[in-house]
């Protein structure tokens, strides 16, 4: 086998390789979308931690760098009401950790740094045209959506359930992304909040190709050629890989995540909402372990964040990771070292090889 067998989503998004390179805040940087997208793969640039005008001259720096098709991610989450009463029980819990590193905990904190769609976002959509957009925790309202459809954008929202699956083609998404419960960083749950009733990729992702007619592609635990391979025998279209990309030159990570993620196994990471308030997969760390992972006591997302500011950059000048979030999937292990141009070409040959060697047995 010289080629991709399933053609769904290169047709659809004008990409040569099946392999999108995952949309990871903080982390991925406009070098490592230009190498994803020059190797013929998706590079996918994250929204949630810029503004507008921050978006636009990104995706002006990409333009400027390839012609090649783009996926912008934004989160879609609707930002909470304000509640004082769960910021002070926050503070309360946190203000050992200040004492500790002599910090005050009464000291004025950092407001949250992640931003959903909205009309400025939207504007920079029409006037830029990114080929693809893709959400996270499901859609925002319809009219936002009619707006960025009316560019000639693609649409794609991650799923976690069959039933999420279900519900982003009928609000009218081109594809789904089945988001496996191995996958690293937030969850892109938006229908359930239920943690323990989350599905793995492996039984996750032939369910949601049997529920819809769009084109699926697996996430979660996917960092080698025989994790793309098996999507493929699953059903999926493509892959959306994020923790393999985080071992790459051109990933943006803290000297302390870099640590956490050289040495993670299969059972380093949990599920966690003590960072953001939002459910997440990352190293578990001393934050985790005291505080969580799962807390009913932290404040809604994203307005959790903020708070662990300044004890996180102090602990992180230490070379100590006891409050950064340590963001990975349960496969890091498996990542190459390499570039993420030289990343996205031999997750799509690897793959190529161990179908190829299957189909000689």
């Amino acid at each position: 086998m010289t080629r991709w067998p399933d053609r769904r989503i290169l047709d659809l998004f004008g990409i040569e390789l099946p392999i999108i390179q995952a949309p990871m805040a903080g982390a991925t940087t406009v070098d490592m979308v230009v190498a994803a997208a020059k190797a013929g793969g998706l590079g996918s640039l994250p929204s949630a931690q810029l503004n507008a005008e921050g978006l636009r001259q990104a995706l002006t720096e990409i333009r400027t760098a390839t012609k090649a098709p783009v996926n912008v991610n934004f989160f879609s989450h609707v930002p909470p009401p304000g509640d004082p009463a769960s910021q002070m029980r926050w503070r309360a819990l946190l203000a050992p950790y200040f004492v500790e590193v002599g910090l005050d905990p009464a000291a004025p904190m950092s407001a949250a740094g992640r931003a959903p769609f909205d009309s400025s976002f939207c504007t920079v959509v029409e006037e830029l045209k990114p080929e693809i957009v893709s959400f996270h925790f499901g859609l925002p309202e319809k009219a936002l959506v009619h707006r960025v459809k009316a560019t000639g954008a693609r649409i794609i929202s991650s799923a976690t359930t069959v039933a999420e699956a279900v519900w982003l083609e009928a609000n009218g998404v081109d594809a789904v992304i089945a988001m496996g419960f191995e996958a690293g960083g937030h969850r892109g749950n938006f229908l359930t909040q239920d943690m323990a009733t989350q599905v793995g990729t492996m039984a996750l992702v032939p369910q949601v190709v049997d529920a819809v007619r769009v084109p699926v592609i697996a996430a979660g635990g996917i960092a080698d050629g025989r994790g793309v391979a098996a999507a493929l025998m699953l059903g999926a279209s493509a892959v959306q890989v994020g923790t393999a990309y985080l071992f790459c030159p051109e990933a943006k990570i803290p000297a302390v995540q870099a640590a956490a993620l050289a040495s993670a196994r299969d059972d380093s990471t949990a599920i966690t909402n003590v960072f953001t308030g939002h459910p997440a997969r990352g190293v578990v760390n001393r934050l985790m372990r005291e505080l969580g992972p799962i807390s009913e006591s932290v404040p809604a997302f994203p307005t959790a964040g903020g708070a662990l500011v300044p004890i996180r950059a102090i602990a992180e000048a230490e070379s100590r990771n006891d409050f950064t979030n340590l963001w990975s999937g349960q496969a890091a292990s498996l990542a190459l070292r390499v570039g993420a141009e030289e990343l996205t070409r031999e997750l799509y040959q690897s793959a190529l090889d161990v179908i190829a060697r299957g189909s000689a047995t």
